[in-house]
């Protein structure tokens, strides 16, 4: 069983913006999400996607994973695989389980499944505060980052550039499993 950390992600937005003293107008702005729907994922009403959450990442400058932990960060050494958080996107399917224990390390491992056909969109803003690797465990990966194209097969593993616009793809009919290495900057 893995525990869904949706409500965790809608008090952790919340709990950025009041820090910072913005409004949701504020927020909208700086993000490039409707200040609609922003308050809707704050309600609990809505459930963001992952560009989404990429460009709400962005605006706070966090790193994605931030906003995708649990509230609660126990400051254990191992994480156990039936109590890693995985989070799915309600638009594309795509999961995202963090690997990594939720103790404030400067390194996190995130596993990615995409499904076949699936299409994950981020702004530059995302990848602005960590440096990145994408390890491909299965299947086959179209990543763009920005105008290079790259594919990459089971076993190949890209270190990204300076930040720039990035898609993250599945051009065929089996899943893709990739291993994200994140480091902050």
């Amino acid at each position: 069983m893995t525990s869904d950390p949706t409500d965790a992600i809608a008090a952790r937005i919340r709990t950025e913006r009041i820090g910072r003293n913005w409004s949701l107008a504020e927020l909208a702005e700086r993000s490039g999400v409707s200040k609609a729907m922003i308050s809707k994922i704050e309600r609990g009403e809505a459930s963001p996607t992952a560009s989404v959450l990429g460009r709400l990442s962005g605006a706070f400058g966090l790193q994605l994973s931030t906003l995708l932990a649990l509230a609660e960060q126990a400051g254990e050494r191992i994480s156990r695989a039936q109590t890693q958080p995985v989070w799915q996107d309600p638009e594309t399917g795509y999961t995202r389980r963090v690997l990594s224990p939720l103790n404030g390390s400067i390194l996190e491992l995130v596993e990615v499944t995409l499904p076949p056909g699936a299409r994950v969109a981020y702004p530059s803003s995302a990848f602005t505060f960590q440096h990145q690797q994408i390890w491909v465990t299965s299947g086959t990966l179209a990543f763009e980052e920005g105008d290079v194209a790259h594919v990459l097969n089971k076993g190949d593993c890209l270190q990204l550039g300076p930040p720039v616009p990035c898609v993250f793809a599945n051009p065929t009919k089996a899943v893709c499993v990739y291993v994200l290495g994140l480091v902050k900057r």
